[in-house]
Parts: structure tokens; C-alpha cells; sequence
């Protein structure tokens, strides 16, 4: 098995994932965009798709014109039933090539902040094909770094939001999960997102100093390192048993 990693800057890599996925198994390919690597076309050589995060907007297919065709390769992967997880950008970016509307959010959201599980998802979106969709823990502290936001694509079920940002994970069907914040976060990681963006770290009522951002206790990480595992054990359970529900 196969899971390629689309990668959009060297400080925004797979994280906690990377490991996660070979010890399940899985042999990693990154395709990294920001180092020239082109967008793959075909879809027939991966089995699982995760999208990382990066400080360009999906707006920006001027600037960044490997976008375009990142934004097609995802519809492509999504229609052929390919497992895919987006992360941050990677969200938006599902949201974008399902077309639905990005845009900028009311205020950005930097920092660690709960999300809350959204209770009831409508009925008819379990009724359709009798999916299940993913359920987070009631309510889990975790790390964010956005400043957009995204209509939900059609036939998405909202998973999870917040105070600061209504749509943060969002399903569709059994294989697909956009997630605006990032599981798969370690402490090395704060450190390098904290040091490269730090002019985006501008006071706001969902804005944490970069201090209080790296100064967290392990048990934080270990929280939403097991959401993460359940979240990943769910994705992978369409490619060991494709057709099951």
C-alpha cells in the first residue's frame, strides 16, 4: 500500500502521521510542490492521500500555479474513492475542488483552542449509502494555524467547530476528511511554524503568543496524538476493507 503526502512547504511536513501510516503498513511518497516536484495526473499508484498545510491561500493560482492542478488531482483521488485527509490548507483546499467558497474568516485562529464535536449530523447524511461518519471526543484542545475559512462542500457532514471558526472537519462519504487544525502537530513542529510565520502571530481575541503556543505540557500532544489515531484507523479501515461501511 501506497500513501502519498502532498507537502506545500519544508515546515509543514506530515508529522505524527508519517510514522502512524508505516507502522500500518503503508510506503510514504512525498511529492514536494514547494521543491518543483509536479503534481502527480494518474491516481492509480496511491492508495491514501493526505494534504498538509502552508501559508498560501487556494486563491493564489497566480502566485502558486501548481495549485490549479493540485485542486484537480484531489477530485480526481476523491471520485476514484481514494482515502484522502486534509490538513489546514489541505482542508480548504478538498473544499475548493469540491467547489465550495474559501475565504477569509472573521478572525484568524492561532494557537492551541478546543474544537467541539458537532452532536447530531444531519440524518439524511447517515442515511445515504448508511455512512458513519467520524466522531470526535466531545470536546479536545488542539493546534491551529488559519486565517480561512470554507463553505462545506455539498454533501459534507460538519464533524467538528469552535467558537472561533464554525467549520472545522468536515466528511464526505466514508473516505474523505478536511480538518482546519492539525492533529498531526509535534513540538518540533510549533517550534518550525512559529519561527517561519511569525508575522502572522498578531494579537486577536484566537491569537496566542508563540511563547504560550510552545510552552505546553506533553500530556497536550498525547491527547490529539490518540484522536489522530482513531481518525487514521478509521480512513485506513476503506482500504484494507474497500465497500464496507
Amino acid at each position: 500500500m501506497r500513501a502519498r503526502i502532498l507537502q506545500h512547504v519544508p515546515f509543514e511536513g506530515p508529522g505524527r502521521i508519517a510514522p502512524w501510516l508505516e507502522h500500518a503498513g503503508f510506503e510514504l511518497v512525498t511529492t514536494a510542490l514547494y521543491d518543483g516536484a509536479s503534481v502527480p495526473t494518474g491516481t492509480g499508484d496511491t492508495d491514501f492521500l493526505v494534504i498538509m498545510g502552508g501559508p498560501m491561500s487556494v486563491q493564489d493560482e497566480d502566485a502558486v500555479p501548481w495549485l490549479r492542478d493540485e485542486k484537480t488531482y484531489l477530485r480526481r483521488c476523491i471520485d476514484a474513492g481514494i482515502p484522502v485527509l486534509g490538513v489546514c490548507l489541505g482542508a480548504q483546499l478538498i473544499a475548493a475542488a469540491m467547489g465550495a467558497q474559501v475565504y477569509p474568516n472573521t478572525h484568524a485562529e492561532i494557537g492551541w483552542f478546543p474544537v467541539r464535536a458537532v452532536a447530531n449530523p444531519p440524518a439524511a447524511a447517515q442515511d445515504a449509502g448508511a455512512v458513519l461518519p467520524f466522531r470526535f471526543p466531545h470536546e479536545v484542545e488542539v493546534f491551529h494555524w488559519h486565517g480561512d475559512t470554507f463553505d462545506l462542500p455539498a454533501d459534507a457532514v460538519l464533524l467538528a467547530e469552535s467558537p472561533g471558526c464554525r467549520n472545522q472537519a468536515f466528511q464526505i462519504g466514508r473516505t474523505v476528511i478536511g480538518l482546519q487544525f492539525h492533529l498531526e502537530m509535534t513540538p518540533e513542529g510549533v517550534s518550525a511554524i512559529t519561527g517561519h510565520c511569525a508575522d502572522e502571530i498578531v494579537p486577536g481575541p484566537w491569537v496566542q503568543t508563540a511563547d504560550e503556543m510552545r510552552q505546553v505540557s506533553s500530556g497536550r500532544f498525547e491527547r490529539v496524538d490518540a484522536v489522530l489515531d482513531q481518525l487514521l484507523s478509521y480512513l485506513v479501515f476503506t482500504v484494507r476493507h474497500p465497500g464496507v461501511e
